[in-house]
């Protein structure tokens, strides 16, 4: 994969800009990555409709679930798809639309100081060997380009807006992930 991070943006990576984004203000850090996952229409892989979802572009006609989230103003940092295919809609300098009504250890509005990477899957069905290499990979780059994130930061979206959401949902494997994490860590700190 060999991802690199400069400017804000990951390089490697397909680029599609979305407009559901804001400014940071100067004093917000980011130090909390929130995990999520996402399929459009629920359950369906590979259609697109992530892309038109966070670019506004999503046909409300082409499916009714769609009717319920077609205005939307939504988006999230990166995704990665069911291939490990990463796609950025936002620079990590920027707020991205992703976590809504929040709070994370008494703070509230996580966009202001979180990133979030949206896994293309459902709460119903595992999460592939790919996403997960490719997750780690990036979560690597950003822990060392942001230095206040770290593992007890990296949460779900259930985490930050219990009751209200669920994802990444009860087949995302945190023990998978993070340990993955904290072995790569380790050894690039020898």
């Amino acid at each position: 994969m060999a991802f690199t991070l400069h400017n804000s943006r990951l390089h490697g990576v397909r680029q599609i800009e979305s407009p559901n984004q804001s400014n940071r203000n100067s004093d917000d850090k980011i130090d909390l990555l929130i995990i999520h996952n996402i399929s459009l229409p629920p359950g369906k892989f590979g259609t697109g409709c992530i892309d038109d979802l966070f670019c506004n572009r999503l046909d409300a006609d082409s499916h009714p679930y769609f009717r319920e989230i077609a205005d939307l103003q939504v988006s999230s940092h990166l995704l990665i798809d069911r291939n490990g295919t990463v796609t950025q809609y936002v620079p990590f300098d920027k707020k991205a639309w992703h976590a809504g009504e929040s709070s994370f250890h008494g703070r509230s509005s996580c966009n202001d100081f979180s990133i979030g990477i949206e896994l293309e899957g459902t709460d119903h069905e595992p999460f592939l060997p790919s996403q997960y290499e490719t997750l780690v990979e990036v979560t690597n780059l950003l822990l060392i380009e942001y230095p206040h994130l770290n593992l007890e930061r990296i949460v779900g979206h259930c985490d930050v807006a219990p009751g209200r959401k669920t994802d990444p949902g009860p087949f995302f494997d945190w023990e998978r992930y993070k340990g993955a994490l904290e072995t790569q860590n380790i050894s690039n700190s020898v």
